[in-house]
């Protein structure tokens, strides 16, 4: 198992109900790929340095996590194809 840093970037719009809905379907993929979150940590909203989709601020969301490497290629596949999530990042972190 590898170590993974994710993070996620919603519409600075989002309400709390869709960020929980977001939320929750990360969680549930990276479970159903046998990763285990570590932590989630929530920035807030924050404004961009340049728009992005048309929006001037955005929610970000960190999650610690572990996944082996096949699964890492996985779950970056599906987050791409998620359309409330205007831009993420995954690395993998040194141990």
């Amino acid at each position: 198992m590898n170590n993974y840093e994710l993070t996620i970037v919603l519409s600075g719009k989002a309400t709390e109900a869709k960020k929980k809905s977001v939320l929750a379907k990360v969680e549930k993929l990276i479970n159903s790929l046998k990763g285990k979150i570590k932590k989630t940590d929530d920035w807030g909203k924050i404004e961009l340095s340049y728009k992005i989709k048309k929006e001037e601020s955005g929610i970000f969301i960190l999650f610690d996590l572990e996944l082996d490497g096949p699964s890492a290629k996985i779950l970056n596949e599906k987050v791409r194809l998620e359309d409330d999530i205007m831009r993420y990042l995954l690395i993998r972190k040194e141990k």
